[in-house]
């Protein structure tokens, strides 16, 4: 995040849609240490199914839950099937109250309750993120189309 640009956006520049939740639950808040790269959601259910196929699932839920601050990036983009549930509550089960977590999403935190399905496990998850998190909503449009020079016109036109 870079709180010095206009309206607010990530450190390269981007804003991510309409609007940009952020949730940073954790002892440790925006201010920790990030000891591992941002994490695009998509990206680690794919890493965690493969870990779970080749034996390696409980090594990788441990090095996750040792991150002094864990960025999830791009969540909610699609509802999560049952391994993805479990996973994230897994992953937020080892983390709550230990370790910070950021939650990147283009969604409203109204919505992620419906991203993750079962309702039983979406109180489980939303109860360890939201209510001991931070909020931080931006608001407006895409930076990367204000620096390319696309305005709303030439994007119909092309």
């Amino acid at each position: 995040m870079d709180p010095g640009a206009p309206g607010g956006s990530d450190r390269r520049g981007n804003r991510h849609g309409q609007e940009l939740s952020c949730l940073c639950p954790g002892p440790s808040g925006l201010f920790g240490r990030l000891l591992r790269p941002l994490l695009r959601v998509p990206r680690l259910f794919g890493e965690l199914a493969t870990a779970r196929g080749d034996g390696r699932y409980g090594k990788l839920l441990r090095s996750l839950a040792k991150v002094d601050l864990l960025v999830l990036d791009d969540w909610g983009l699609s509802r999560l099937d049952e391994d993805e549930r479990e996973d994230l509550l897994e992953i937020m089960e080892y983390r709550h109250q230990r370790r910070s977590t950021m939650v990147a999403s283009q969604l409203p935190v109204e919505a992620w309750h419906e991203v993750i399905g079962n309702p039983t496990v979406a109180d489980a998850v939303l109860d360890r993120l939201v209510n001991s998190a931070y909020h931080i909503s931006l608001t407006g449009g895409s930076m990367r189309r204000k620096l390319s020079g696309l305005t709303q016109a030439n994007q119909v036109e092309g």
